[in-house]
């Protein structure tokens, strides 16, 4: 019996997610996931929520290469109740990579990845039968998501950028300059040795991105308030010996595609300012105060130059980079008031 339930559910998930509308009655829920065909490969979209009525939040993954998948149960299963949540493995990461596992010489592209994220969002509306979404991105995803909101703001009720990130070379300077500051205020040899050794950006070391992010966690968990353990404990499906090699062969993918071999991969091209600062739709940025990757004084500087129907800029204390309660609490209460001045 326990064989049949696990072929039978492994026959689900390779299923793609019907083309016609899922959400005829506004008041029952939604819940489903599998393979969505996204220009020219499957790609795993899920969709969660306790009332079609809601309204809905793509959310646009960081990394690249990290999903929220395995871990949106508990990150954000209780916003079901006010929203209906979108989640999507993008092209390189996680479940699609499982599905659609590139050469090692297929590029990755912020110019695909849009259209891909288009097309899902896209797929959403119809099969949810709704006119917009709300757009939800977080550090890479927060690169990857102001971008769909530009190109397509008619798609869209509001953009909301999580620890926006603006450019590149702005972005790293200030990073490497505050982290080797921290690390010479706490007088730690060893992280001013390692910082020193990898020099101001830009970088042409594909390790020295990661280098130095292990050390802004350690000095950004000292300022911030911790994350529950329990947010990073996946569901079952995604524990499988062959998702989490998918999980961590993605993961890999992603960041050497971002990164590039000799500093020269897709964020060595990022400038929101080449790409505009008049939005068609009402943006929202999000910033943790101890952020050094995304810094909140580089956001805001490209902040105050956006023309839009509607803006906001949130700074929230004890946050960093990368999630916690105070900055899930402040991003729950944005995404409330973004919807409702849509309504």
């Amino acid at each position: 019996m326990h064989r049949i339930l696990t072929l039978m559910c492994a026959l689900l998930l390779s299923l793609p997610l019907a083309a016609h509308a899922a959400c005829e009655d506004p008041d029952k829920g939604i819940d489903e996931q599998g393979f969505v065909p996204i220009n020219g490969i499957e790609q795993w979209v899920t969709i969660k929520g306790q009332r079609c009525a809601n309204p809905v939040v793509l959310m646009v993954h960081g990394g690249p290469g990290n999903p929220l998948t395995p871990y949106a149960h508990k990150l954000y299963g209780p916003w079901e109740k006010e929203f209906t949540l979108v989640h999507w493995d993008q092209r390189g990461a996680g479940m699609t990579y499982g599905r659609n596992p590139p050469a090692e010489d297929e590029p990755l592209t912020m110019e695909q990845l849009t259209a891909d994220g288009l097309a899902v969002a896209e797929h959403v509306t119809r099969r949810l039968g709704k006119r917009k979404l709300l757009l939800w991105g977080s550090s890479w995803g927060s690169m990857l998501g102001i971008q769909m909101a530009h190109a397509r703001p008619g798609l869209f009720d509001a953009y909301i950028g999580v620890v926006q990130i603006i450019d590149d070379k702005t972005n790293a300077t200030v990073f490497y300059t505050r982290l080797l500051q921290a690390a010479r205020a706490a007088n730690d040899t060893d992280s001013v040795s390692k910082l020193e050794a990898l020099g101001t950006p830009p970088w042409t070391d594909p390790r020295a991105f990661g280098i130095a992010r292990r050390i802004d966690r350690k000095f950004e968990a000292k300022v911030t308030d911790p994350a529950p353990s329990s947010w990073w404990q996946p569901a079952p499906q995604y524990t499988t010996p062959k998702y989490k090699a998918d999980y961590t062969a993605g993961e890999d993918y992603s960041y050497i595609q971002f990164v590039g071999l000799k500093g020269d991969g897709m964020l060595s091209r990022y400038d929101l300012y080449r790409m505009g600062t008049r939005f068609a739709l009402p943006v929202y940025f999000v910033m943790g105060q101890e952020d050094m990757l995304s810094d909140a004084g580089v956001a805001r500087r490209y902040f105050d130059r956006i023309e839009a129907p509607h803006k906001r800029f949130v700074v929230v204390p004890r946050a960093g980079h990368d999630p916690n309660e105070p900055m899930q609490a402040a991003l729950l209460q944005v995404l409330r008031d973004a919807a409702a001045a849509a309504r």
